[in-house]
This record gives C-alpha cells, sequence and structure tokens, in this order.
C-alpha cells in the first residue's frame, strides 16, 4: 500500500468505452430490429414465449437509445452537457435494460422449464394474458428496484462535469450498501433460478432416450447462449462495480492501496461487456422460432455469394448468358 494520492487511469474510460458503444449501438439496432420484425411475422406461431421476447427487444432498444448521448459525453472528455434530469434518465434507462434483460431471460427459462419438464401441469396455464400480467409485473419491479438510483447525486455536487454512473465519491458508502442488495434482489436470485430451471431440463432431456434430438440440441444451445450472457456480461459487471465501490470508499482515507488502479479499469472493461447484452440477447430469437436460424443461413449465403461474385466483364456477362442457357435447357 501507498500513503500519497492514487495512481487512477481516469482517461482509460474515454480511451475504451465510445468504441464499444459505436459497436454496440451499430450491431444492436440492427439485430433487434431484424428481431422485432421477425417477431411480427411469426407471432402467431411462436407462442406465450413472445411476449417475454419483445419485451426483453424493447429494453434493449430502450438503452440503445441513450447511448449516442453516451458518446458524445466520453467524446468531450466526460464532461456532460445534457442536464442532471437527462443523465438520472439515462442511468436509468441502462438499469431497466440490465435488470430488465435478466428478468425476461429468467421468465423464458422458468416457461421452457414448465413446457418441458411439467407439460401436464402447464397445459392451459401459460397463456398470453398471464405472460402479459408477468411482463408488466418485471417492468414494475426492475423500476422499483431502480427509483433509488434516481435520488443519488450524478452530476450536481462535483466541479468535473461528469455524469455518474453510481454517485458521487460522499454517497459511495451508502450506495455500496444499497448495490449490494440490488445485486442479490436483482441479479443473483434469477440467475439461481435460470440456472436451476435449465440445469433440470438438461438432466430431463439427457435421461429420456426418446426425446427428439433437435430439441436436445436447441436447449443446449440456449443454455450455451445464456452462461455466455452470464459469464461475460452480468457475473463481471456485478464482482467489479461493487467491487470498485468499496475502493472509493477506501479511498476516503489517507491510503492508498495498489489494486485500486486495477479494479478501476477492470470496473470499466466489465461496463463495456454489460453493455454487448443489447447486441447478444436477440441470440435468443433463434431458439423461440424453428425458422429464424433457416433464414440466417439464407441471409449469410446471400451475402456470401454477393461479396464472392466476380466483378461484371464482357467475358463474365458472356459465361454468365452461357450458364443461363445451359441451366434452361438442362
Amino acid at each position: 500500500m501507498n500513503k500519497t494520492s492514487c495512481d487512477i487511469s481516469f482517461d482509460f474510460t474515454g480511451r475504451f468505452l465510445p468504441p464499444v458503444f459505436i459497436l454496440v449501438f451499430i450491431v444492436g439496432l440492427v439485430a433487434n430490429g431484424w428481431g422485432l420484425k421477425s417477431l411480427k411475422l411469426n407471432w402467431k406461431k411462436l407462442g406465450d414465449i413472445n411476449v417475454f421476447v419483445l419485451n426483453l427487444s424493447l429494453a434493449d432498444i430502450l438503452y440503445l437509445l441513450t447511448l449516442p448521448f453516451l458518446m458524445v459525453y466520453h467524446f468531450m472528455g466526460s464532461k456532460w452537457i445534457f442536464g442532471d434530469a437527462f443523465c438520472k434518465i439515462t442511468r436509468f434507462c441502462f438499469n431497466l435494460n440490465l435488470y430488465g434483460s435478466i428478468g425476461f431471460l429468467t421468465c423464458i427459462s422458468v416457461y421452457r422449464y414448465l413446457a418441458i419438464v411439467r407439460p401436464m401441469r402447464a397445459m392451459g396455464r401459460l397463456t398470453v394474458t398471464r405472460s402479459v400480467a408477468i411482463s408488466i409485473m418485471v417492468w414494475l419491479l426492475v423500476s422499483i428496484q431502480s427509483l433509488p438510483d434516481m435520488f443519488y447525486i450524478k452530476t450536481f455536487g462535483n466541479k468535473s462535469g461528469k455524469c455518474y454512473d453510481t454517485t458521487s465519491k460522499r454517497y459511495a458508502e451508502d450506495y455500496l450498501n444499497y448495490s449490494l442488495g440490488w445485486t442479490l434482489t436483482g441479479f443473483c436470485i434469477p440467475f439461481l433460478i435460470t440456472l436451476g430451471c435449465y440445469g433440470h431440463v438438461i438432466v430431463i432431456l439427457c435421461r429420456k432416450d426418446t426425446t427428439d434430438k433437435v430439441l436436445k440440441q436447441r436447449c443446449l444451445s440456449l443454455l450455451l447462449i445464456l452462461i455466455v450472457l452470464f459469464s461475460v456480461c452480468y457475473i463481471p459487471y456485478h464482482v467489479l462495480k461493487n467491487l470498485n465501490l468499496w475502493a472509493r470508499v477506501l479511498s476516503k482515507q489517507p491510503i492508498c492501496y495498489e489494486w485500486f488502479n486495477g479494479v478501476y479499469i477492470a470496473h470499466q472493461i466489465s461496463r463495456g461487456l454489460v453493455c454487448l447484452n443489447s447486441a447478444l440477447n436477440p441470440l435468443v430469437y433463434l431458439h423461440v422460432h424453428e425458422d429464424i436460424p433457416a433464414q440466417i443461413r439464407q441471409l449469410l449465403q446471400r451475402a456470401r455469394h454477393m461479396f464472392s461474385r466476380p466483378p461484371s466483364t464482357n467475358s463474365g456477362n458472356v459465361s454468365m448468358i452461357e450458364m443461363t442457357n445451359l441451366n434452361s435447357r438442362v
């Protein structure tokens, strides 16, 4: 440890997050736009899970629309020019996206579990009306959990013009206690429910030799996607967020620990990774309808054919005409 001031690489945030935001914004809008289009076309075929998939996409788009403002914020050297109220709204939308996504993924997992493991009990109970009611409940619970965050200082009380994703150092200790409770109720409990549901589903599917192999493959691949989402996006963020808050609490003392800078940088990386959930969530669409993977393969084949096509020349035109005539003869 060192009794001098801490040497924290605050400029790392401005170099790392803007490129991540740009990537997530472009990929996320395209992926979620495509997902909503597919959802609209296959609404009647998808079953009751489509309500949760729709809400998952809406939560992603809600957050994606705030990213341009965060890009401007970091490009200006962490100077927030859009006012305190909009700073809080931006952070509130992030929390709605994060914990709303976790909530709707948990709902999808429970529905999958009931449909596969308890099909007789679930018959007639998994209705669209109940799915809508559960979705409204998820939004309400996430909003209630996120509401206290709005009352913490985000921009006022600091001369640097920052828009804190948590709060100023003065209230870091109180925010740490709030964040720990939030992590338990908004992340840990849903994560354990999701893990338990799919763990039981996989065990049941592996025991039954008569189970459709396609169903096994789809459940295993969805479980893999959820593991990636939680391992890459959600777990590092929650661990490092609370650890960074603890470091900020300790930094109020005239003692600087060497790990402060490492935790700060790791936390900023986890903030970039957690944003990826808005671009990765559309992968769930692959497993709510059988036609979507086929559609993606067709799109990839078209793109490959388009980019691999040689430039048009006279000889190329002649050869194409010859091939067309040959095909028509066959």
